[in-house]
């Protein structure tokens, strides 16, 4: 099965939630050969969003994950997310 483009899974994270970051790096090379990198890409996935304000962890890769439902199933087998809110962002060590 073909794996979903970053682009692709780009265009849904900011329909869904207008992050004002976004960094999508696909990690499919790394897992080639790997028993589950046939149904689909290896993705990580850093996103900053002010709709992630008041949400537990779980919550934020809910709404990551409702973004993406059918792409879950049909061209994405893993999905790492750091999902942080604007403030959390900036505060990062750097």
């Amino acid at each position: 099965m073909p794996s979903m483009s970053t682009d692709a899974i780009e265009a849904r994270l900011k329909a869904a939630l207008s992050p004002s970051h976004l960094a999508i790096e696909d990690d499919g090379a790394r897992h080639a050969g790997h028993a589950g990198a046939a149904s689909g890409g290896h993705f990580n996935v850093t996103i900053v969003t002010e709709a992630f304000a008041g949400k537990t962890r779980v919550a934020r890769h809910r709404l990551v994950y409702d973004a993406l439902a059918d792409a879950m199933q049909n061209g994405i087998h893993a999905l790492a997310i750091a999902a942080y809110t604007p403030e959390e962002f900036n505060n990062l060590p750097r």
